[in-house]
């Protein structure tokens, strides 16, 4: 399985229209090679190297395995968003603090559908997803703010 963005390559530079500091836009992401017996993607953005710990930007799931694409800004009508760590259920971009950040976009194909409902946070999420990943994928973008401060 594989995750990939038309907007940065792996190991590269998020534009800043994805981020807080821009349009705070999720960027498109193309998904291949899902499990044919997947029943349910979840995607889950966060941020390791935030001051306080794992940052979580967005938790995207239940998401249709037949999904190939997840355009800008616009998660999959049948998808479920859960919360990140701004308290939004949406994406919410990047904005550290200070210095060069490293953000994750984890894919995993799940053997099942998962129960939480939106707004869910991504602990929740994961407790669920335990023992039903069947596979994962991740592409990671650095992005720093022009910013010199930000609360958190």
């Amino acid at each position: 399985m594989k995750i990939t963005s038309p907007e940065f390559a792996a190991g590269g530079n998020l534009p800043r229209r994805y981020t807080r500091d821009g349009e705070d836009k999720s960027p498109p992401l193309h998904i291949e090679g899902v499990p044919e017996d997947a029943k349910s993607l979840v995607l889950i953005v966060d941020d390791p190297d935030a001051p306080g710990g794992i940052f979580t930007h967005w938790v995207l799931f239940n998401i249709n395995p037949k999904t190939s694409e997840i355009r800008e800004n616009s998660p999959p009508v049948m998808a479920t968003q859960g919360r990140n760590d701004w308290g939004e259920v949406r994406y919410g971009g990047p904005q550290p603090p200070s210095g060069e950040h490293r953000y994750f976009f984890r894919l995993y194909a799940l053997d099942t559908v998962l129960a939480s409902v939106r707004g869910a946070r991504r602990d929740n999420v994961e407790k669920q997803m335990s023992g039903h990943i069947l596979e994962e994928a991740e592409l990671m973008g650095r992005y720093a703010s022009d910013q010199l401060t930000h609360t958190r």
